[in-house]
């Protein structure tokens, strides 16, 4: 059996969008639903709900169903002249205290008591961002030192339990059993 570790990680903001919108609206709570996504939101769906995706073939399983983002991401872009916001890069959970990106494949993220998302991989960013802020595209994907793409535009997930998620929400981290297996892009 996996275990919880544990982190003073928390929810700093949650958004949606019920359109195909690059920013979601920062709301006061959000609501996942098993199997399928944010309720109310563009990306709900047990098969792809990306246009591109869709177009591509839409009967595959959307490991896409939740986007976060750490807020210590918007920290960093503002020291590089970047004013970026919650929900501003299209994400439905913003977290705190945690480092989203050094997760293995699989772990599991409990919000509060209730609801859970499995993390399925990184977000590909894409040129839409330097449509939101010119220059911002080269600040959440690079190369690294050893030519290997980093991308640091958050992680994508899968609702495992429906629950509410709130500002202030604790969240829960329980690694998987076996090794660790980084993220790749979803």
């Amino acid at each position: 059996m996996s275990e919880e570790m544990s982190v003073d990680a928390v929810v700093e903001s949650v958004s949606g969008s019920a359109g195909h919108t690059f920013s979601k609206d920062v709301l006061p709570g959000i609501r996942l639903l098993a199997g399928l996504g944010v309720e109310g939101d563009a990306h709900l769906g047990a098969t792809v709900q990306h246009r591109s995706r869709v177009a591509a073939d839409p009967t595959r399983p959307n490991l896409r169903q939740v986007h976060l983002i750490h807020a210590e991401l918007f920290d960093e872009v503002a020291g590089a002249g970047f004013s970026v916001g919650p929900g501003e890069l299209g994400e439905n959970v913003t977290t705190r205290g945690l480092d989203l990106l050094a997760l293995s494949t699989g772990t599991v993220l409990r919000f509060g008591d209730r609801a859970s998302v499995r993390v399925t991989g990184l977000r590909n960013p894409c040129l839409q961002i330097d449509g939101f802020s010119e220059g911002l595209l080269e600040q959440v994907v690079h190369r690294g030192e050893d030519g290997a793409v980093v991308r640091r535009a958050g992680v994508m997930g899968v609702v495992l339990t429906s629950g509410p998620v709130e500002p202030g929400m604790p969240v829960h981290v329980r690694v998987p059993e076996g090794p660790h297996v980084p993220l790749e892009r979803v």
